[in-house]
């Protein structure tokens, strides 16, 4: 299939200008309106060194510059790449020329206003391809340019070859990814265009360059006819939720059920991610549509995403290509979206995901427990624990009400423990673990576990030893949960074998009637009455009754 292009309207000179000879340079356009785009770029830049190598050209980076001393492009959160670091990685990363376009007059890159700019000096030195990564913004400036040179554009590559006739080929998905086509362009026509996947190559530097960098001043841009800017405001903060989050969960149609996308939704839950979807698990009203993630939903730039049984179609894929570190678990090794990976895992998604969950759950407290050691231990406040609680809160869709329930908390300490006012007890985080479904040894390192273990059976041996104490769960000495029957003489007070521990305690009596003492507070228990406390605070049991009085004590200890 070739491409050429439409001179509908393009004037006898523009056609003439793109049957020009052009040189042999692959010029590549560099995004600098974040770190994220930056990175694209230079992954392009080195698929054009390989282009170039093949046909004999140099490597050119055009990178837009606002006036020195000016602020830079403004893109959302994230902070401009400034010129003199774009300028000096650029020819780290093998360009031949950086051209700067200097004294652009606009305080964000807008297409419209910088593709007449671009058009110029590509019309002025005539390279044979320009590349832009595959984003909105080179999407854009893709069409605009080819559209003002009157050249060719192959639009969506996934890569771009040279075949043994010297000619630029585009390799581009189609059919959801079914099918790809191999795309030139017309013969005799001039620069060509093209937008590619930036996941195509890996930026690798190749040292210190002899490149040099041109600068053109750039004449005031002509606002476009019939266009322009009326308004620009942040979307608000519930609607970009998804397009904000540093963790992105992707779900396809290979989970195979709505009760089997849960899964996906429970691992978003435990890394405090948000959950996205592609267009089958939405068609079938598995996930709402605001989930949408591709070319047609939302486009998303997370630090990390996982894309979890998706087939890697490029409508898909389009969506999440400003991601940082892509994660793709799928169970056919020759699925698409592996191209795309920087991790990849071949596996069932069902069976995967609950291991990976109960494993992510277990790094998650186990990160919350160091970070009350640490600012525990250097006499400071939680820093950093709060925060991470409320994500995790967030992340289960539970509210302070409802976590402070499931920990029996009050909604008033939930609020000062995410705002970092007091530093919770062992009982709460217990509790957490459990709200969680994780063993509470998660919050103990290797030798915490060890010291612990072997005082837990000792004090097992010192309980059994004792004929007050009936244990009924033998061999579990080990277990954090055990159950023993408690006898207490008549009007004496029980004398405790190994009984102030951390953990919890409940104490369930079978027969006759028990004083409890916990702490400054006593309570009387009669037979079918229990108590459940934390069994690190002082406790004393006594017999009220002239018989034996038998208790059912479980104990959970970490």
């Amino acid at each position: 299939m070739n491409t050429g292009p439409t001179l509908t309207g393009s004037g006898e000179e523009e056609g003439r200008m793109a049957h020009a000879a052009p040189t042999g340079d692959v010029w590549v356009f560099i995004d600098p309106r974040s770190r994220i785009f930056f990175g694209y770029s230079l992954n392009v830049l080195c698929k054009a060194r390989q282009l170039a190598a093949a046909t004999g050209g140099q490597v050119a980076a055009c990178l837009p510059s606002a006036p020195r001393g000016t602020v830079p492009f403004r893109s959302g959160d994230d902070a401009c790449v400034l010129s003199e670091t774009a300028e000096t990685e650029c020819l780290n990363h093998g360009a031949d020329q950086v051209i700067v376009l200097e004294n652009l007059q606009f305080a964000s890159l807008r297409a419209d206003l910088l593709a007449p700019v671009l058009a110029g000096a590509v019309r002025e030195d005539r390279p044979r391809l320009v590349l832009f990564a595959l984003t909105d913004l080179g999407r854009e400036m893709a069409a605009r340019v080819s559209r003002l040179c009157a050249a060719g554009l192959i639009a969506d590559c996934k890569d771009l070859r040279v075949d043994p006739k010297g000619r630029l080929i585009g390799l581009c998905p189609g059919w959801g990814g079914s099918v790809i086509s191999e795309i030139a362009f017309a013969e005799g026509w001039g620069t060509g265009f093209a937008t590619v996947q930036p996941h195509c190559c890996r930026a690798t530097p190749v040292g210190a360059s002899r490149g040099e960098v041109i600068r053109r001043a750039v004449a005031e841009v002509p606002a476009p006819r019939g266009l322009r800017l009326l308004d620009s405001r942040p979307a608000p903060a519930s609607h970009r939720k998804l397009e904000t989050a540093e963790i992105v969960v992707v779900g396809g149609a290979g989970m195979g059920s709505a009760k089997a996308f849960g899964r996906v939704r429970e691992l978003a839950a435990v890394l405090g991610a948000e959950v996205g979807a592609t267009r089958p698990p939405v068609m079938d009203h598995w996930v709402d549509e605001q989930r949408l993630i591709g070319q047609t939903g939302k486009r998303v730039a997370p630090r990390l995403l996982f894309s979890i049984a998706t087939s890697g179609a490029a409508q898909y894929t389009a969506g999440i290509m400003e991601a940082g570190t892509i994660v793709v678990v799928n169970r056919d090794p020759g699925a698409p979206i592996f191209e795309i990976a920087d991790i990849g895992i071949v596996a069932d998604a069902n069976e995967f995901l609950p291991k990976f969950a109960e494993r992510a759950k277990r790094a998650v407290m186990r990160r919350l427990a160091d970070m009350l050691c640490e600012t525990s231990a250097a006499g400071e406040g939680r820093r950093g624990f709060g925060a991470r609680l409320k994500k995790l809160r967030d992340g289960r869709g539970w509210s302070i009400e409802e976590l402070a329930e499931t920990t029996g908390q009050t909604p008033d300490f939930i609020e000062q423990v995410e705002a970092d006012g007091v530093s919770p007890p062992v009982s709460f985080l217990l509790r957490l673990a459990g709200a969680f479904g994780v063993d509470p040894g998660t919050f103990l390192r290797k030798e915490e576990q060890a010291t612990i273990r072997d005082r837990r059976l000792e004090s097992y041996v010192r309980r059994t030893q004792n004929y007050s104490y009936q244990t009924l769960t033998e061999g579990r000495e080990h277990d954090h949960l055990r159950a023993f029957m408690v006898t207490v003489e008549p009007h004496q007070v029980h004398k405790p074998v190994a009984y102030k521990h951390e953990g919890e305690e409940l104490i369930y009596v079978m027969s006759g009637e028990l004083e409890l003492s916990i702490g400054s507070k006593v309570g009387v228990l009669k037979a079918g009455e229990h108590a459940h406390f934390n069994s690190d605070i002082p406790h004393k049991l006594r017999n009220l009754s002239g018989e034996h009085t038998r208790c059912l004590v479980v104990l959970y200890t970490v």
